[in-house]
Order: C-alpha cells, then sequence, then structure tokens
C-alpha cells in the first residue's frame, strides 16, 4: 500500500494483475471490492477507495466481486480456475464423452459465453480447440500402442469419420495416422509443410547463432543435439519447400515428431491470426508472411535457460553466454556438437563457477536457483505446460528472477501457449512503435492496451512484431 492514489488507480486501469493481492479495489456506488485485475467496467476515481486487505474492504461494509473473486485470490483458491482445469483434465481423458462443444458447455455449468471467456483466459485455446487436441492425442497413443484398426481407434476418441480424423491429424501432424504409426520402428521420416509456411523465416530462426555449440545449419541441413532424460539425441533436418526430412536415433521417432513439430509450430493458427490482423485493417504486419509460426524450443528447460539468460541484454550477447554455459556444463558427442546442460548439471554449479563467463551474480543466482527447484522437483516444467495458463504464469512469477517478460517468452517458446506477450520486449515494442506509426515506443501500460486486439493470438503477433522491422529472409 506504499503506493499513491493515482498510482493505484493507474493500475486498476490498465487491469494490471501484478498488483492483484498488494492491495484491492473498493467501489463505493456498488458497494464491492475486487482484484486491480477485475474485467468488470472500471469505476470513476471519485468512487473508489483502496484497501490493503479483503479485511478491511469487509470492515469498510464492502463486499467481494462475483467475477473476480478477490477472497479466493487471497486465500490462494480460485475455485472457478480449479472447475475449469477439472473440466479440461475430464475432457482429455475421455472425449468421447463429449461429442460436440455443445456438451462441454453443458457439463461445464456456465452459459456458453462465459465458458469461451473462462478457456480462452485459462488455457489460451476454445473449447473445440482442446477438444480436437484431446481427440487426437487420444488417437496417437492409440496408433503406437497396437494394430488396433483406426476406425476403431477414430470412434473411441469421439471423431465422426475417418475422413475428418485424417483432415486434422495431417494439419498438427504433418503426416497421415499410418505414417505416425510406422514411427514407432523408425528414426526417419517426413513432415508436410502447410501451402503458406513461411520457411524462410524458419530457416534464418535455425541460423541465428552460427557460431552455436548444439546446433548448425549447412545449407539445406540442419543439425542439433538435445538432452532428453535418457541422454543427448542428435535430430537432422532436410529443409524442403513441401516437407522436412527427419533423422535421429531408431526408435526415437514419437519424441522426435513432437520436438520438430513444435519447433515448427504446426499447432498454430496461422491463417485465423493472418485473417485477425486483416481485418483490423493491420494486413500490414503479416504482409509476405502470412504463415509465420511461432517455433518452441525443444525441451522446456532449454526455453528456461534462454529466458533467465536473456533478461535486458541484448540478443547477442544472450548468444555469448549461453554459447559458454554450454562449453562448461553441456555434453560432447560425436559430431563435433554438444548437447545443452540438463538442469541437474546447471544445478550442480555455483554462481562463482559463472562469474569469469560474464553472467552477472543475479542472473548466475537466477539461473541455478532455478534450475535446482526443476532437479527438486519443486519445477515440473513438463506439467506447467500440459496445464492452464492461469496455473503456469502463477507459477512461474512465484520463482526467484523470472519476472512477467521472462515467464511470457517462456510460456509461449517453451511451454506453447497462444496469448503471451512478453511486455518489456524491445523487438514488441518496436514493432508496435512501426506498426501503429507512434512518435516513441509505447510502455507497459501502452503494450497491453495495443496488444489487447490480437487476443487469443498474442504469441503469433509477437512472432510478427518481431520480424516487421527485419528485412525479408
Amino acid at each position: 500500500m506504499h503506493m499513491s492514489h493515482a498510482r493505484m488507480y493507474s493500475r486498476v486501469l490498465a487491469g494490471d494483475s501484478d498488483f492483484d493481492g498488494r492491495f484491492f479495489t473498493g467501489v463505493l456506488t456498488t458497494g464491492i471490492y475486487c482484484l486491480p485485475s477485475c474485467k468488470a467496467r472500471k469505476p470513476k476515481p471519485g468512487n473508489v477507495r483502496f484497501f490493503p486487505s479483503c479485511e478491511a474492504a469487509r470492515e469498510a461494509g464492502l463486499r467481494p466481486c462475483r467475477k473476480c473473486h478477490p477472497d479466493d485470490f487471497a486465500r490462494g483458491s480460485d475455485p472457478v480456475l480449479e472447475s475449469i482445469e477439472e473440466l479440461v483434465a475430464e475432457l482429455r481423458s475421455r472425449p468421447a464423452d463429449f461429442p460436440h462443444v455443445r456438451a462441454v458447455v453443458a457439463r461445464s455449468g456456465f452459459g456458453s459465453t462465459r465458458l469461451f471467456e473462462l478457456f480462452r483466459r485459462h488455457f489460451h485455446a476454445t473449447p473445440a480447440d482442446l477438444l480436437m487436441g484431446a481427440r487426437l492425442a487420444q488417437v496417437k497413443r492409440g496408433l503406437l500402442a497396437g494394430r488396433a484398426p483406426l476406425s476403431r481407434l477414430a470412434a473411441d476418441a469421439g471423431f465422426e469419420s475417418i475422413s475428418v480424423l485424417h483432415e486434422h491429424f495431417r494439419c498438427r501432424n504433418g503426416m497421415t495416422p499410418a505414417s505416425y504409426r510406422r514411427l514407432g520402428d523408425s528414426g526417419s521420416f517426413e513432415i508436410a509443410l502447410p501451402e503458406d509456411y513461411a520457411l524462410a523465416h524458419f530457416r534464418r530462426s535455425l541460423a541465428r547463432d552460427p557460431q552455436s555449440p548444439t546446433e548448425r545449419l549447412d545449407g539445406d541441413v540442419y543439425t542439433a543435439v538435445i538432452l532428453e532424460a535418457g541422454g543427448p539425441l542428435t535430430i537432422a533436418l532436410r529443409l524442403g519447400r513441401r516437407a522436412i526430412g527427419v533423422e535421429t536415433a531408431p526408435g526415437s521417432g514419437p519424441r522426435a515428431h513432437a520436438m520438430v513439430v513444435g519447433m515448427l509450430g504446426l499447432d498454430q493458427d496461422a491463417a485465423g491470426f493472418a485473417r485477425l490482423a486483416r481485418r483490423l485493417g493491420l494486413g500490414r504486419l503479416v504482409a509476405g508472411r502470412e504463415g509465420l509460426r511461432l517455433g518452441r524450443t525443444p525441451t522446456a528447460f532449454e526455453g528456461l535457460t534462454w529466458a533467465v539468460i536473456g533478461q535486458q541484454i541484448n540478443f547477442s550477447f544472450a548468444c555469448v553466454l549461453r554459447r559458454r554455459l554450454v562449453e562448461l556444463a553441456g555434453v560432447p558427442v560425436d559430431g563435433g556438437l554438444r548437447a545443452p546442460p540438463s538442469a541437474t548439471a546447471v544445478a550442480r554449479l555455483e554462481p562463482r563457477d559463472l562469474l569469469p563467463l560474464q553472467f552477472s551474480r543475479q542472473k548466475a543466482d537466477y539461473l541455478i536457483g532455478a534450475a535446482r527447484l526443476v532437479t527438486a522437483g519443486k519445477l515440473d516444467l513438463c506439467a506447467l505446460g500440459e496445464g492452464s495458463a492461469t496455473r503456469a504464469e502463477r507459477t512461474l512469477l512465484a520463482v526467484r528472477g523470472l519476472g512477467p517478460w521472462s515467464v511470457n517468452y517462456l510460456m509461449m517458446r517453451a511451454l506453447g501457449f497462444a496469448d503471451c506477450i512478453p511486455l518489456g520486449d524491445t523487438g514488441v515494442t518496436s514493432g508496435l512503435e512501426t506498426l501503429f506509426r507512434l512518435d516513441e515506443r509505447p510502455d507497459v501500460d501502452a503494450t497491453r492496451r495495443l496488444m489487447a486486439v490480437f487476443s487469443p493470438f498474442r504469441s503469433l503477433a509477437t512472432a510478427h512484431l518481431w520480424q516487421i522491422n527485419r528485412p525479408d529472409p
């Protein structure tokens, strides 16, 4: 509460969730109190009184808001979020129980509009998106588990027909179900690309650090070493205009496929975002790269490493620090490359080991501390990627050294959430300045307001803003 009335009111107008719990907003005309991030209509400044706690607001005769549930937040409980998480868990475990989205709405107990709002806020997806993802995931498990006919797998997952399954399976996985079944015995396969795929931009992203000890791009062949739980895995990609050829160790096909599909961003609705941008009169944001996707890091810990190293420094220096970390704690493999360091290897380090590499004391503390949380089982990055965006954000913000930029970067680049804004990112702010022809770069509040129009595609909007001031590859 060591803030002025004007400062707190500005956070209410901005809907700034970073201030939730730091104070509570009492609206005297309605007799309720809210979180600063409440989505209800913003009150006039003369009608507002701020309180340090829910108890203080209740003592003043106010009652809790039924939209943002400030008492639940103060207790660390969120029954609305928990009910949505339970519904999604049920949907993912038994997708055939939900023959259509209306069944999801009926099961939820919420109205259709409210449920869509909650799914987009907490999972960055619509009920239909999550239902389709659950059906495809069940079919993929069935394809690898045995020789059950595809017709039975489709019916068991709730698909209307095999043709519907084929259409969606190819779109999100770059291959047919029959080809996916063969992955279990193979280390060689192809992933078909959408017709509009921005291959040149993908190629440029692969070569962003030409001196990287973990990867190299030689002509049309990209080779990378990825550290899995079982040890280093080398993956080679042959880049083609219509397909990506993949070579990896025999028996590693399913894992390699999942990594490459994430790197390619095939599960993202690039066409939907391009349509939104044109509808907003901002077609210049996507011009020439309508098929751009935001590639994910092969592993979540690799994304965490980049998020911590990249804080408040330019990209070139971030690459230098990462190279030095890999050389110190990475694993050598055949072919002259090294696997990135594991969380265990980083957790064994002390800050004094990183200071000679030009890590700041703070950055070294943050990176090692986060790695120790991972190795101790207190930070399960894979579980965060499978759960709600809200849960992931709250968990990551509680990690020492991870602020709004780092958390949103990690959520979209490693965990695959679709509606994130890395607030304070210079590439985003300079891109917004160009796109909206502003006189100066927007601050955090202005960035949040300007990016709101791109929801629920703000991660893709970020990818395009990063490119808008760069020459085409």
